[in-house]
């Protein structure tokens, strides 16, 4: 079930401090954003929100991965995003959430209550400008895909759903010079063919393929090596 938490995380320490909205935040906006935060935890499983359903709060991803899902006329559910730690929940302004949002796995948010991020918007300029560049940088993102789901092999697809996660998952002190890289994949296999795309045998298919070509290493069900990134780029289309 969701918790509510109180203020017991520092901004300071926070996994995603660099890369979520408050990024460039300055110590006096930093300080304004603790005053108005407060952390939820959702259990793997738990819906986080409804497609039409009022959202009362914004807020950042700090621990988990989520999925955007969007019904069809016919009832079937089609999986049309994923969010990892740093993505941002909600949108300013609006007033209905547009999609579902579920939680893969377990999920810490740290939100903020609507007006008072919004009124936040005008008055500190860090982080309506940190907003946009995060809302740019989601348009490059679902214009790729685009290119991915229309154009792309089942072997380039799945080569480039995992060097996506290890771009977002690596630490960025990471150096090219590193070439080898280690990842626990957010979705199930199932949830993975709704992504993509592709039926689940093909998934398999492509994975076991990526495996005998030395590309990856599979450990366990959701662990992954990639030897060589570079390598495992090249078969992407990078």
């Amino acid at each position: 079930m969701e918790k509510n938490f109180s203020k017991e995380k520092s901004c300071d320490s926070c996994p995603i401090r660099h890369r979520a909205v408050c990024a460039s935040c300055e110590p006096n906006e930093l300080a304004t954003l603790d005053q108005i935060k407060t952390y939820r935890n959702y259990d793997a499983g738990q819906p986080i929100i409804f497609a039409g359903d009022q959202m009362p709060f914004v807020g950042s991803l700090v621990t988990g991965t989520a999925t955007l899902e969007q019904m069809l006329e016919d009832g079937r559910k089609q999986t049309v995003g994923l969010l990892l730690p740093s993505d941002f929940i909600g949108r300013p302004g609006r007033e209905l959430a547009p999609y579902d949002v579920t939680a893969v796995t377990d999920v810490t948010l740290c939100c903020f209550q609507k007006p008072k991020f919004e009124e936040l918007l005008r008055t500190t300029p860090h982080v309506s400008q940190r907003l946009l560049e995060m809302a740019l940088d989601e348009l490059d993102a679902a214009r790729d895909w685009m290119l991915l789901l229309g154009r792309k092999t089942a072997r380039e697809k799945i080569a480039t759903f995992i060097i996506m996660i290890e771009k977002r998952l690596t630490h960025p002190t990471l150096t090219r010079h590193q070439n080898e890289r280690h990842i626990i994949l957010p979705l199930t296999r199932e949830a993975m063919s709704d992504y993509l795309g592709l039926t689940i045998e093909t998934v398999s298919r492509q994975f076991s393929a990526l495996k005998k070509d030395e590309l990856i290493r599979l450990e366990g069900k959701r662990g992954v090596t990639i030897p060589d990134i570079t390598a495992l780029r090249d078969v992407a289309g990078y």
